[in-house]
């Protein structure tokens, strides 16, 4: 489900052009407009042509707590009147340029794209950059799903029970860095707290296992350890009010817990929760974004087995993945291949279909994205995990080249879907690099 947003529209315009015509094309984009999935809009109704109106626009916008600004040019208009409504109201902007008209009388009517054009070079000359330009009869999608994936972030709370992974330097990230950039706050847990976790769905989640993985050769024990985890997840999620979860899984959850918690993890993330292997906190933030613009349950993996022969890499990880992005081909096991028998992991083959990949990642503070699309290929079950084979849209060694002397951390957030062009938004918005 994507993420709820509100957004602030008002249209532009002034009389020396055909502000009725404007006028008229605006009451139909907001008819447009109240159908978006999970968007509550405030809107001006009548155009605006005059400052004092757009110190009111500001105000009411701000008032209204609103997400985003789409500042739609119906005409050419005044270089005053989005910088009084940002200057109140300091939200990403969609700069908007309405279709022109057929000539009438040897005249521009609208004269609308001049006066995107007029906003921007305002904007960029002030210092400001957080805004796209668009220009259809339509509203950009992207745009609105890049406002969920701002809000999504700014809404979470993330936890991270343990640490990061032993000698996993280059997935830890700093605090306030992430909260200055993203607003969002991570607390800490010990891994204690949530072995401790009251499970009351332990029934719930061991019919879903019996039901989802072949496990006749697991011992019934196991079984119901899995079922008691994903149960005390969720409710460690629910009781904290986090919007995901990254998870020291090892060296110690093991020894000190009885298993592994990666196929508990594949079980709750099939119910939508996003947790994280590693104590991966960047990871975790992608799959918010992700999860915030429609994509279904990201998968967690490294780039593994890069083959460049075959063009193509291995999308895979210890046995973490949604349940539902299994393959239906392939049989669906619960494994104790690791961690002396203790893992318990998912294994399964990823279905084929597009995907993205994507990874915000940190380093000194700073954030860069790197971003990558392409097409998972039927595969056998040859080995244990979780995993998808995938040709990238650029050739692999470019892919790797990327990822290698950029230092980009060793995780990804993979889904289905190509969400590449929402992910370029957001960064523009949020003022980040994209490799």
């Amino acid at each position: 489900m994507k993420h709820k947003i509100k957004l602030g529209v008002v249209c532009l315009t002034r009389n020396t052009f055909d502000f009725q015509a404007a006028k008229e094309m605006y009451d139909k984009v907001l008819l447009d407009l109240n159908k978006l999935l999970n968007v509550e809009i405030i809107s001006v109704k009548e155009t605006v042509m005059d400052t004092p109106e757009a110190i009111d626009t500001g105000r009411l916008f701000a008032e209204n707590s609103v997400d985003g600004l789409v500042i739609i040019s119906g005409t050419f208009h005044l270089g005053h009147l989005l910088l009084e409504i940002k200057k109140t109201c300091d939200k990403p902007i969609l700069l908007w340029a309405l279709p022109e008209l057929p000539y009438n009388g040897g005249k521009i009517r609208l004269n609308s794209a001049c006066g995107v054009n007029l906003n921007a070079s305002n904007l960029v000359k002030s210092g400001i950059n957080d805004f796209v330009y668009h220009i259809g009869p339509k509203i950009d999608e992207n745009w609105v799903d890049a406002i969920r994936m701002i809000v999504a972030l700014r809404d979470s709370r993330i936890g991270i029970v343990g640490y990061r992974a032993h000698g996993f330097f280059n997935v830890g990230v700093n605090e306030l860095a992430l909260y200055g950039k993203f607003g969002v706050i991570v607390d800490h847990y010990e891994l204690s707290e949530l072995y401790n976790e009251m499970a009351t769905e332990t029934d719930k989640y061991l019919e879903k296992l019996n039901s989802t993985f072949d496990s006749d050769e697991v011992p019934q024990e196991k079984k119901m350890k899995v079922a008691s985890l994903a149960s005390s997840l969720k409710g460690f999620m629910t009781r904290h009010n986090l919007k995901a979860l990254a998870i020291r899984c090892w060296p110690e959850f093991a020894s000190s817990f009885g298993i592994a918690p990666c196929a508990s993890m594949s079980l709750i993330q099939d119910d939508d929760y996003i947790v994280a292997c590693e104590g991966d906190i960047d990871c975790t933030i992608t799959m918010i974004c992700h999860q915030a613009a429609g994509a279904n349950t990201p998968f967690m993996a490294d780039i593994s087995q890069v083959n460049l022969e075959e063009n193509s890499a291995l999308l895979w990880h210890c046995g973490v993945a949604p349940c539902n992005l299994r393959d239906g081909r392939s049989s669906c096991t619960l494994d104790s291949y690791h961690a002396g028998g203790k893992g318990m992991t998912a294994g399964f083959v990823l279905k084929t279909g597009e995907v993205s990949i994507a990874r915000l990642d940190s380093i000194n503070g700073s954030y860069r994205l790197f971003l990558e699309k392409g097409t998972s290929h039927p595969m056998d079950k040859l080995l244990t995990g979780t995993y998808a084979k995938v040709v990238f849209s650029h050739p692999m060694k470019e892919v790797f080249d990327k990822v290698v002397y950029t230092g980009i951390a060793h995780h990804v957030s993979m889904v289905y879907g190509d969400f590449s062009d929402v992910f370029k938004i957001f960064a523009r918005l949020k003022n980040i690099e994209i490799l």
